[in-house]
């Protein structure tokens, strides 16, 4: 067989854009939050088929026997992998129906209705793709362009490690897009300078395990897995980080289809990530042996549980709150303290949290006694805009008796010449650089703050707590850009505060 030839960056982008651009001409699909799920799923079944090709020649090499993941006529090669195989009506058919004509000619399952009927012993392959397929829905509707669409697809070569690589930042790009596309709709998706941000602050090291109750796309645990990935050295790092490391949940299909393919694309082979709802289990039931190093997520806030998810969580620590509830998961998940190692976690939390009372000051109150929050990372404003103007902060703590008798708190400044940030100009590392200089050398400054312990107790464990160290700036602003501000900030008046008040009311 003659070898494929490489695709440069260009390329690559190339056959990805003319794909998507292939798709705005179907009717049924209805922008990107339909077309890139799409392209996704498309995708994801030439990666599968792909993977399970290496699999079966390395079988055959070392004398085994290969059972395929998916069998034939329904992988990639027997339908899909010919220029001029089945298309319009027919391809359309053979996708979408209950029972169809396969490409065989036999009778049987539509191509959907086989992979969302895949299952074994809920540890396979077989079961995550039968997971990732229970909510996904063909839209296309011209079977003569979701052919044309195929063929493109059929160039990219998941294979070659290369295009890989390649692939993985340009299918980023992707997610974005479709992030910013959700608009209101959409989960409160963590900026990648953030992301990068508390990844190196946790500094995951190879053997540890790292976790994401709240997985959505994957943002956290690509760039833990990239962080750990940089810094494996031998054949035996990389076993460990390929099988041990990065482990996550979702509990929506659509996620849960694009963390496996974003976890793929990066070159994490068989990701761990377990479908269903992190808070339906009894937080009581997690045994010491299900504990892990580290917690690096972003939970869903403003959300409410069900009073059955509640009744998971001790009397006095119920609420309908889901951030509060997975910060309940989050401790109770990380390992204890030896005597020398201890579990360790960094989470996004609302500025509601920061004062919040009832369950939430419980919370805190646990995490100043019986923990060691030893720094808070206040955001600045807008960095989480469009999704939503809610100022947010970093939790960094660890699961062990505080060493310092209080928490640290740093206040990371909008960057010089910035007034805002949005979609096209979010923040960048960059303006991280000084508190990462501040790290491993802290003392008070403009931007940074300590607090006791006795004196967090005394203020009931109030966080929202304004930095004494700070130094006063004259608003430089004329009055009509002050009126225009106070204006915006006054639309989303109602919408804050009703986050606050379900935060507060935990």
């Amino acid at each position: 067989m003659a070898d494929k030839p490489k695709i440069n960056a260009q390329q690559l982008k190339n056959i990805i854009d003319s794909a998507r651009k292939i798709m705005r001409k179907d009717k049924g699909l209805n922008g990107d939050l339909d077309r890139l799920p799409m392209l996704t799923w498309i995708m994801f079944l030439k990666l599968l088929d792909d993977m399970d090709k290496v699999a079966e020649t390395e079988a055959v090499l070392s004398g085994n026997k290969y059972v395929p993941v998916i069998e034939a006529p329904y992988r990639w090669r027997d339908w899909a992998s010919e220029e001029d195989g089945i298309t319009g009506d027919e391809l359309i058919s053979f996708v979408n129906l209950e029972k169809t004509i396969r490409p065989d000619g036999t009778d049987g399952l539509g191509l959907l209705a086989y992979l969302k009927a895949l299952s074994d012993d809920g540890k396979s392959r077989k079961d995550v793709i039968g997971n990732i397929f229970s909510g996904t829905q063909n839209r296309m509707i011209n079977g003569y362009l979701l052919r044309d669409v195929i063929n493109k697809v059929n160039e990219i070569h998941f294979d070659s490690t290369e295009e890989l690589n390649l692939l993985g930042t340009i299918y980023e790009t992707m997610l974005k897009e479709m992030r910013d596309a959700a608009g209101d709709s959409g989960e409160f998706y963590t900026p990648r300078a953030v992301v990068k941000f508390m990844v190196k602050m946790i500094n995951p090291q190879i053997g540890e395990s790292v976790l994401d109750p709240a997985c959505g796309t994957g943002g956290f645990l690509t760039e833990a897995y990239t962080h750990l990935a940089e810094a494996g050295k031998t054949v035996k790092d990389l076993k460990i980080i390929q099988t041990k490391s990065i482990v996550g949940q979702e509990a929506k299909p659509l996620p849960y289809l694009l963390v496996q393919m974003n976890l793929i694309l990066h070159g994490l082979e068989y990701p761990q990530i377990t479908f269903g709802n992190t808070l339906e289990r009894k937080i009581s039931e997690i045994g010491d042996n299900e504990r892990v190093d580290i917690v690096l997520t972003n939970p869903p806030f403003g959300g409410e549980e069900e009073d059955g998810i509640k009744a998971n969580f001790p009397p006095d620590m119920q609420t309908a709150e889901t951030a509060l509830l997975f910060l309940q998961y989050i401790m109770r998940k990380l390992k204890k303290y030896n005597g020398k190692t201890y579990g360790r976690a960094a989470v996004v939390v609302p500025d509601g949290f920061l004062f919040g009372t009832g369950v939430c000051e419980k919370i805190k109150e646990s995490l100043v006694q019986n923990m060691n929050l030893h720094t808070v990372v206040r955001l600045p404003f807008g960095v989480f805009e469009p999704y939503t103007p809610i100022r947010s902060n970093i939790l960094f703590f660890e699961n062990r008796p505080n060493p310092n008798g209080g928490t640290w708190f740093y206040e990371v400044p909008i960057a010089d010449g910035r007034k805002k940030y949005s979609k096209t100009k979010p923040i960048l590392f960059s303006e991280f650089s000084d508190c990462i200089s501040w790290w491993d050398n802290r003392k008070e400054d403009e931007h940074a703050w300590f607090v006791s312990s006795e004196d967090l107790k005394a203020r009931n464990y109030d966080f929202a707590i304004k930095n004494p160290n700070a130094i006063k700036q004259m608003d430089e602003r004329n009055l009509d850009e002050i009126y225009a501000s106070m204006k915006d900030s006054s639309n989303e008046i109602v919408k804050i505060l009703g986050e606050i008040n379900k935060i507060i009311g935990g």
